[in-house]
């Protein structure tokens, strides 16, 4: 069963630290001015995929600075250097024509406060799944339109330049994930699904060049032809993401939480990206992992996260952004194992997956 379906049915190590920085030649060279984020893919990252402790991403339409502020200083407490932010595509645009500027403010105030923080953002876009539930605009449908049709191409695009305005006035932005694995919201045959990809990087790098910008896809298209072609991935991403769960991927199908098909998920991955790159020097971003598994207790998730994280760079991924920040409140129905997921709990006790994540980041 897949995660986002559910409902409808410490060391260094040489092989990140070799890799070149003509991977990235526009981004690497930033002109003088505010300090930029480090995109080297030499220098290791860790990061969160952040849950709001107060109303989850709800809180876009329930705005409380006050209570994202003590988000962001525990976040930062556990040496997070960035964040990924996921936006709810509907509550920013709920028209064809419209962008609503009330949540644009919003991320501008987010990102400000982050910056305040020293903590990089990584934007999510086309936002039309997240942890299993669909929030689609009422201009599309779950299965149609999505890549092809011209006036929801010419939405997106519109969507893309009010959000680079916000952008362009902040110099913690690492660049954009163009959503949150859209093929399990909407897919397409590769050929279409990688043409809108090559399109949509293109409209952000004119709009707000100077960015990494990525396709956060699940493990599907990497492992089956399904709307992109681990060709486009690799071609068309200075960095790829991968998203590592091993009880969604069905790793444990092979073996324990503790045994190898589990802690090496992240390290067989890269190699799988890597293979297909046909360059063990390509850089990997692991963009959300986490074991899924509820039954592991504080103690044994920690021990997965450090195993998964060594082995990881072992193969040589570059930049770690965990899932997720927060447990997510159990008065919201969601698929139980989100209620446990966090780095911190729901009311903000750094877990023992938080304290390895510390010990991780630190080293």
């Amino acid at each position: 069963m897949n995660r986002r379906s559910f409902l409808s049915g410490m060391t260094t190590v040489a092989g990140a630290a070799a890799a070149p920085r003509s991977f990235f030649p526009s981004l690497l060279g930033n002109s003088a001015g505010a300090q930029k984020p480090d995109l080297d893919p030499g220098r290791h990252r860790f990061g969160a995929n952040y849950t709001p402790s107060r109303n989850w991403w709800f809180c876009w339409n329930d705005w409380d600075a006050g209570s994202i502020q003590r988000d962001l200083d525990a976040i930062a407490s556990l040496g997070a250097d960035h964040l990924r932010l996921l936006l709810i595509w509907p509550y920013f645009q709920p028209n064809l024509t419209w962008v609503s500027p009330v949540h644009l403010d919003r991320l501008d105030q987010l990102l400000a406060m982050m910056g305040e923080r020293n903590l990089d953002a990584l934007i999510t876009v086309f936002t039309g799944q997240l942890s299993g539930w669909f929030f689609l605009p009422p201009f599309i449908r779950e299965d149609g339109g999505f890549f092809q049709n011209r006036k929801i191409r010419a939405a997106q695009e519109l969507f893309l330049h009010q959000l680079s305005a916000v952008v362009r006035q902040h110099s913690n932005v690492i660049g954009f994930d163009l959503g949150n694995e859209i093929n399990t919201c909407w897919t397409a045959p590769t050929e279409a699904g990688d043409a809108w990809m090559k399109q949509m990087f293109a409209v952000i790098d004119a709009a707000a060049p100077g960015h990494l910008n990525v396709n956060g896809v699940d493990e599907q298209p990497w492992f089956e032809t399904t709307t992109f072609s681990p060709a486009a991935l690799i071609r068309d991403q200075p960095m790829p993401v991968m998203h590592c769960y091993p009880f969604w991927t069905g790793a444990l199908k092979y073996g324990g939480p503790m045994d190898p098909p589990s802690v090496r998920l992240l390290a067989g991955m890269a190699a799988l990206i890597r293979s297909y790159a046909g360059s063990q020097q390509k850089p990997v971003w692991a963009g959300e992992f986490n074991t899924c598994i509820e039954a592991l207790d504080e103690k044994q998730q920690a021990e997965w996260l450090q195993r998964a994280v060594l082995a990881a760079i072992d193969e040589g991924v570059s930049w770690f952004t965990y899932w997720d920040s927060h447990d997510v409140a159990p008065r919201f129905t969601f698929n139980s194992v989100e209620y446990s997921l966090g780095l911190l709990t729901n009311d903000g006790r750094v877990k023992e997956q938080g304290h390895m994540f510390r010990q991780l980041a630190e080293t």
